[in-house]
């Protein structure tokens, strides 16, 4: 896991911990290289039956599989505005998190969970 020296988690209103950083980030920073437990497709139903459904990314290779990031990775929380990406690198088995916007000191580090509004990737909360 390589992250910035800045990150750090903090109570994030309504939607629990959260991801934030304590240094000014420019569009295009690296943020987090985050490592991947990946979850066969034939173990992913179960995980709905768990507190690791709300911590979990689907997989496009292999197919129909999920994986937990590891380090801050699976922590980030939901904005339909987000001011980070996540980069998938299913050769090394790791995702990357990149400011999409400038990022100030202080503030929590969101991500889109829906991969810009993608109707296979519902959300099973309401955004805030």
């Amino acid at each position: 896991m390589l992250h910035i020296p800045g990150l750090y988690i903090a109570n994030s209103d309504d939607r629990g911990r959260g991801v934030f950083t304590a240094q000014e980030l420019e569009k295009g920073d690296l943020i987090e290289i985050c490592p991947l437990l990946i979850i066969p497709k034939k173990d992913v139903g179960k995980i709905h039956q768990t507190v690791i459904h709300d911590y979990y990314f689907l997989l496009e290779k292999p197919e129909d599989a999920a994986c937990i990031a590891l380090g801050y990775g699976s922590i980030y929380n939901h904005h339909t505005t987000p001011n980070a990406i996540v980069i998938f690198d299913y050769e090394k088995e790791e995702i990357e998190i990149q400011a999409c916007t400038k990022i100030e000191p202080g503030d929590e580090i969101f991500i889109d969970y829906t991969d810009g509004g993608k109707e296979e990737a519902p959300l099973w909360f309401t955004p805030s």
